[in-house]
């Protein structure tokens, strides 16, 4: 049955927040610590930051819709692993950017490699281009 195919009368079709849901699921199950190199929250915070641009702390809470005391603990993690540092804002001395180290660079590449085999396990049954349309409408829909 095509993709765009009305389910057949009877049948339950879980709307896309379920299904986002779902697939999160699966993401989190597969993408483990000895996957990866670091945890899923490691990485997805690593991906936020830039070697030659820090990131405000407060800026990284809201873009990842985590606590202030959430943050602190995942940066205190990675600035530990000599993944980040977090240094004081030149232009205000209260701010604290986050930059990313060489060393964060080259975990995040390694396991950005890792994350490709997950994708491939969590969407297989994709083609590419039906995994590049999902990934710009997932792109659309969040919030700058």
């Amino acid at each position: 049955m095509p993709a765009d195919a009305p389910a057949p009368a009877g049948t339950h079709v879980p709307g896309a927040l379920v299904l986002l849901t779902r697939l999160s699921r699966q993401v989190y199950r597969i993408a483990t610590e000895d996957v990866l190199g670091m945890g899923l929250k490691q990485f997805v915070l690593l991906n936020q930051l830039h070697e030659d641009v820090g990131v405000p702390q407060q800026q990284l809470a809201e873009h990842l819709c985590l606590g202030a005391n959430i943050l602190v603990l995942l940066l205190n993690g990675i600035e530990s692993a000599g993944w980040a540092e977090r240094r004081r804002d030149p232009a205000d001395r209260r701010r604290h950017l986050v930059h990313r180290t060489p060393a964060g660079t080259a975990a995040l590449a390694s396991a950005e490699r890792a994350m490709d085999s997950v994708e491939d396990r969590v969407l297989g049954d994709l083609s590419p281009e039906e995994r590049a349309s999902l990934r710009a409408l997932l792109a659309r829909a969040l919030p700058d």
